[in-house]
């Protein structure tokens, strides 16, 4: 399978979500290459979460599949890679992506912009990015709250600046809609859906332990330290079941 730009894609599908094969570094490499071919790209991060609000939401299906990479951000979908032909290699959090890319577009002198999050998060998060990685260009950064008034005005900042990358942190399905109908109008050559990750990169949120990562379980960590995400939690074992029945269909 191609996307544009004519870049080989090894994909397998998990409940009608195209998810690529590929190693955090792969990912991270192919990122860099997208920077270099004169289009702009769609780079989504989905979860057990958003597989299952994609059942659902048809135009968010649309979108992964549309997508140019689309990467495991949750064990549960690399679990579920395993009742296919196709497995999935490694777990590609979004959070971690963005960590490989800026230490490589430090080397090379890339820019990002980020928006989304609450009030200043989203600017303390570059100053943090900033000292971590030594000739990362932050470019710009905005705020996630936003009337449809603002849209226009945010655009016009983003492409004024003209980011290499664009990271948004809107929440899904937010997120990804925001980039799938603006992508385009920023002049920004790809952009990811990151979720909350502004807030554990400017220190707001913890990260689990290691230990937790290692074993796939920072999904429980989090329900440890924030007990009012069991609704949302309830989603990963209604996934699973998904899973084993469409399998057996």
């Amino acid at each position: 399978m191609r996307n544009k730009g004519g870049i080989m894609r090894n994909t397998t599908y998990i409940m009608g979500v195209p998810f690529d094969v590929i190693k955090m570094e792969e990912a991270s490499d192919k990122v860099m290459r997208f920077f270099e071919d004169g289009g702009c790209h769609i780079i989504c991060t989905p979860n057990p979460e958003i597989v299952m609000r994609a059942q659902e939401d048809s135009r968010l299906m649309d979108i992964l599949k549309a997508a140019d990479m689309v990467v495991p951000d949750g064990i549960g979908v690399v679990w579920a890679s395993k009742l296919n032909k196709v497995k999935i290699k490694e777990r590609v959090a979004g959070y971690d992506l963005c960590h490989s890319l800026f230490r490589k577009m430090a080397k090379e002198g890339r820019s990002v912009y980020f928006f989304g999050g609450a009030p200043g998060v989203a600017h303390k998060a570059a100053e943090k990015m900033t000292k971590q990685y030594p000739g990362l260009k932050i470019v710009g950064t905005r705020n996630g709250y936003f009337s449809t008034s603002d849209e226009k005005e945010i655009i016009r900042d983003i492409k004024r600046l003209s980011p290499d990358l664009l990271l948004v942190g809107l929440g899904s399905p937010k997120q990804e809609k925001w980039i799938y109908e603006n992508l385009r109008f920023t002049g920004a050559k790809a952009a990811i859906g990151v979720g909350g990750s502004f807030d554990v990169m400017a220190g707001n949120v913890k990260r689990a332990p290691k230990a937790f990562q290692k074993l796939g379980l920072e999904w429980f960590y989090r329900l440890l330290c924030q007990p009012s995400r069991i609704v949302r939690m309830m989603q990963l074992p209604k996934f699973a079941i998904k899973v084993l029945l469409s399998k057996k269909g």
